[in-house]
């Protein structure tokens, strides 16, 4: 039997990535270190470039999204780029006082002084994005990048292949590639790049990956953020609008597919409503993309074959109460609600990331409380409820990175929020000021006068404790 050979063709392509990348990296750590992105005047002219280049190419990246998902323009819209505007108006709005020394109070031990803290940027930040909103899970973080003052390689998804190549043209033909540039590649990019010392990094994905970057930024010890996932519960009580709580949910959960971090991932609805709740779904699902959701413009498809066969086998045939039906040809999945019983069941195994709502009753508040705690942490938790004290208990009872009463996913809309997870469902927050925050490191510095210096602090100290602890005491 001939011996195998070793694809030194391979290997070769391999190296040569790798030297790219290793260059790339020195590229931005010399041009950050000459001081060319601190002005704040540099910061406004990139921002305001960036705004001007995604506005030219605006059709080119709806195309690329439709190509990549069949994702309808609305969505791309309200999701993607108009998002992203919203990041850069508010960015350009307030960079100049987010870039000011903030003053703290001073403590009269170090009087007299003065106290400030500078954001300061980190350096070289590696943004690595996910496939399901391939622009803005890039850009947004990018813009706070570019606030505060860093250099930034990004690294989108090679499974939104469309998205990835029309962006990595957009920046390489308006940006110095030493200011900011694009690796396309699959995992063993994202490793040679995860070889690299970077000052920051910024990672939007699953919890499992999450886990494997924040292990390799421990190697530099490197500061990081992890958005990642979960199971997001909304949990409706029985006094809620039972109407309105379908149809936010269903517009929550369907939107892109359900390829949304923050979308419902299961309903918990109270035993005595739910056949009402289902009802009031079925109609909502009608009303958007009609009896034939196959051939709605509106709904769009899952991004490829390995996960629509990972979601298909989550439709067991007992538990569906609507929908169902999927096109493996087209990986169209209907728009599907499950009635189940227990955790045991296919789509409560793991972050469902589809069109399909799982639906599990409850009887009383302490109980759909428990069924939360029990698991990991959400990234999002929803609640339908006019109640205000059961709305102020799900709020100071459930841990969860944040989320809605009486509404789904709108609290992305709102960029003075910060948006982030906790536990496994992530490390750190953005949006608005939060991103200029995460991308800063806040320097302490105490400015001392020079006309005063009491010679307490300075040895010997012979019996200046005493001294000492009343002066505590009197602060």
């Amino acid at each position: 039997m001939p011996v195998a050979q070793p694809n030194t063709a391979n290997q070769v392509t391999k190296k040569e990535d790798l030297e790219k990348i290793q260059l790339l990296h020195r590229l931005q750590r010399g041009y950050f270190a000459e001081g060319h992105t601190l002005s704040v005047s540099f910061r406004k002219e990139q921002l305001r470039k960036l705004q001007q280049v995604l506005k030219q190419h605006e059709q080119e990246l709806f195309d690329a999204l439709y190509a990549d998902f069949r994702k309808p323009a609305l969505e791309a819209f309200g999701t993607e780029i108009g998002f992203i505007e919203l990041e850069l108006k508010l960015a350009l709005k307030n960079i100049e006082d987010w870039t000011k020394p903030r003053k703290v109070p001073e403590s009269l031990i170090n009087f007299p002084a003065k106290s400030y803290v500078y954001p300061q940027p980190y350096g070289v930040a590696l943004i690595i994005s996910p496939w399901n909103y391939p622009l803005n899970l890039l850009f947004a973080p990018l813009i706070g990048a570019m606030a505060a003052g860093n250099c930034a390689i990004l690294k989108p998804s090679e499974i939104a292949a469309n998205t990835a190549a029309i962006v990595t043209r957009i920046i390489s033909q308006n940006f110095d590639e030493r200011y900011i540039a694009v690796v396309e590649g699959g995992v063993e990019t994202t490793q040679h790049l995860l070889e690299q010392r970077f000052d920051y990094i910024f990672f939007t994905g699953s919890t499992q990956v999450g886990k494997v970057i924040m292990k390799a930024a421990a190697e530099h010890l490197t500061p990081l953020t992890l958005e990642l996932g979960g199971k997001s519960p909304a949990i409706v009580a029985m006094d809620a609008d039972l109407e309105m709580a379908a149809r936010r949910i269903c517009w929550g959960k369907f939107l892109n597919a359900g390829q949304t971090c923050v979308a419902p991932d299961y309903v918990l609805v109270q035993e005595d409503v739910k056949e009402e709740l289902i009802q009031q779904m079925s109609k909502s699902i009608r009303d958007f993309y009609g009896e034939q959701p196959a051939t709605s413009p509106d709904f769009a498809r899952i991004i490829n074959d390995r996960h629509f066969q990972r979601l298909s086998k989550m439709l067991t045939p007992e538990n569906i109460r609507i929908g169902g039906k999927t096109d493996a040809e087209s990986r169209y999945i209907a728009p599907t609600v499950l009635e189940i019983s227990t955790w045991d069941h296919p789509s409560m195994q793991e972050e469902i990331f589809g069109p399909i709502l799982p639906v599990i009753s409850f009887n009383d508040l302490n109980e759909a409380i428990s069924m939360v705690n029990r698991h990991e942490k959400p990234l999002s938790l929803y609640f339908f409820s006019t109640n205000k004290t059961q709305q102020q208990r799900i709020l100071k009872e459930v841990t969860f990175g944040g989320g809605c009463i009486n509404d789904t996913l709108s609290h992305l809309a709102n960029p003075n929020l910060p948006f982030g997870g906790v536990g496994n469902s992530g490390l750190g927050s953005y949006h608005g000021i939060a991103s200029f925050d995460v991308f800063s490191h806040q320097k302490s510095i105490l400015d001392r006068g020079t006309w005063l210096d009491l010679p307490f602090r300075y040895p010997p100290y012979g019996n200046k404790l005493k001294l000492l602890r009343r002066f505590f005491d009197w602060l």
